[in-house]
């Protein structure tokens, strides 16, 4: 199964404000020493909604880019 990569919480610019864990939607995250972390990787959706709401930038959904076949 192709799966999505996950998010990147980086743990210096995380300041435990919990937003991330109050908006997932799956519950996917969690506050472990007063920072977030990803519990339930195969909960995570890749919806953004982490990313986008976190207040410090913290979190970031690396992406992959996929090429076609080429054109002629």
């Amino acid at each position: 199964m192709n799966r999505l990569p996950l998010p990147v919480i980086d743990s210096v610019a995380c300041t435990g404000c919990g937003t991330c864990i109050e908006l997932c939607a799956t519950d996917a995250l969690a506050l472990r020493h007063g920072k977030a972390m990803l519990a339930a990787p195969e909960a995570c959706t890749y919806c953004t909604v982490c990313e986008d709401r976190c207040p410090e930038s913290a979190i970031a959904l690396p992406f992959l880019i996929v090429l076609g076949k080429r054109r002629e």
